[in-house]
């Protein structure tokens, strides 16, 4: 295993984290069987969240049979839904997010947490400076190690860098975002905020659902694909989205065809171009299996060419979408509130 450097905290990280919400079968021993063989393979970022049904008390469950807590960085969000039925149930306000730590807690059987997220943005009626402070009392409480988000604009970063900075208080350090050859739009803006003020950039979903793996072909439909073009659909724009689906097709050929040459996977391709890219940390895998655990592991060992960039660089441009996983009116949960907020911090 390889380790980075997470921002500009002294913290390392594996270079593949283990996604927890879609990891594990057979089971909650089969779950622990998967957390213990994922640290014994060197894996030492566990991202989990308070939605993800049961996942946290899974993890919390593993982590205490297997007494490895102290090797793991752990890390969770809050924001979702808890309670439907009550307005105060979700978002990032002060109440709701120290609710949800000491939940988070609780079901994760531990004093403390290593990296606490806000999950999405939709909080442009809540001042950033809010959330911060609840972030700053849980960390200097001990209850959390550093602060982070995910899926929010570099501009909201920036702010939220700013009023940090102003009223004193623990940054926020990472940012959890999408990114793979389908969805390059990180690339304007996000990475080089990244680059330039020390967030660590990982990554949810950086196989698109295992589109490259070539399973759903021209013609079929891929259902994270789909969901992501469902508005385009419902508005009656289904030219444009059966071009983007060609597109994308025409990108998983190229890949699995440059996989081919290399003797490797195209998802094990795809997993060595995002860190091969500057400003990424590391990406957030899912295994269902011992054997989908040691291939994501080998993607480190798979070597990305300038020439295969200029290649793939070809039909998913650089800064550009083929399929906008980061567009802003995307379906759930990627309809991030990216436009202004109704109060500065």
């Amino acid at each position: 295993m390889r380790y980075r450097l997470f921002g500009r905290t002294g913290i390392r990280v594996s270079a593949i984290a283990m996604g927890t919400s879609s990891s594990g079968g057979g089971g909650w021993r089969g779950y622990t069987d998967m957390v213990a063989d994922a640290i014994d393979q060197g894996i030492n970022f566990f991202d989990t969240a308070n939605i993800y049904g049961q996942d946290e008390e899974r993890l919390g469950h593993a982590l205490q049979e297997l007494g490895r807590r102290d090797r793991i960085v752990l890390a969770t969000k809050a924001e979702g839904p808890v309670r439907p039925d009550d307005p105060n149930g979700r978002g990032i306000s002060r109440r709701h997010l120290i609710e949800q730590c000491d939940a988070s807690l609780r079901r994760l059987r531990t004093d403390y947490i290593d990296l606490y997220q806000l999950h999405c943005s939709h909080g442009s009626t809540v001042p950033i400076d809010e959330p911060l402070r609840a972030m700053d009392d849980l960390i200097r409480a001990g209850k959390v190690r550093y602060a982070g988000a995910s899926h929010y604009a570099a501009w909201q970063l920036m702010e939220s860098l700013c009023v940090s900075r102003e009223l004193r208080l623990n940054r926020f350090v990472c940012e959890q975002a999408v990114y793979h050859p389908l969805d390059r739009t990180i690339e304007r803006d996000l990475l080089p905020f990244a680059q330039t003020y020390g967030h660590a950039v990982v990554l949810w979903s950086p196989v698109a659902g295992g589109f490259f793996n070539g399973k759903v072909k021209r013609g079929g439909r891929h259902r994270h694909i789909e969901r992501v073009l469902k508005d385009r659909i419902d508005a009656g724009y289904e030219e444009d989205a059966e071009r983007c689906r060609q597109r994308a097709h025409d990108l998983q050929e190229l890949i699995i065809g440059i996989a081919d040459e290399k003797g490797c996977t195209p998802t094990q391709l795809v997993i060595a171009w995002e860190l091969d890219t500057p400003g990424v940390t590391c990406p957030i895998i899912g295994f269902k299996s011992p054997e989908q655990l040691r291939s994501a592991i080998a993607a480190l060992d798979v070597t990305v060419t300038d020439n295969d960039r200029r290649r793939i660089d070809a039909i998913a441009r650089p800064r550009q979408a083929i399929v906008p996983f980061n567009d802003a009116g995307g379906s759930p949960p990627l309809n991030a509130d990216w436009g202004p907020h109704r109060y500065r911090g």
